[in-house]
């Protein structure tokens, strides 16, 4: 049988950890009564924001998508150039 390890990563303020936490083993909880879940632990760290803000993974995969879009865009306008030069 195969599994997938499910690694998440939140930053929080300090004073607002415990609160995540206990809402986070509450949600953990329910999960277990309808899913198979094996292990896990919560671990925390305290670190120092730099104060500079910086883009999300999911805001450069945004990005990417869009550029994405744009290029298959521009391919499908410069084939039916060429188609049309063709004809």
């Amino acid at each position: 049988m195969l599994y997938k390890k499910i690694n998440l990563e939140l930053i929080v303020p300090a004073d607002e950890a415990d609160g995540v936490i206990g809402e986070l083993g509450v949600a953990l909880d329910r999960m277990e009564g309808r899913y198979t879940l094996f292990g896990g632990e919560t671990e925390t760290v305290l670190i120092e924001h730099s104060g500079i803000l910086r883009k999300s993974a999911l805001s450069h995969t945004v990005a990417a998508g869009k550029m994405a879009v744009g290029a298959v865009k521009m391919a499908r306008e410069r084939v039916s150039s060429a188609l049309h030069l063709v004809i």
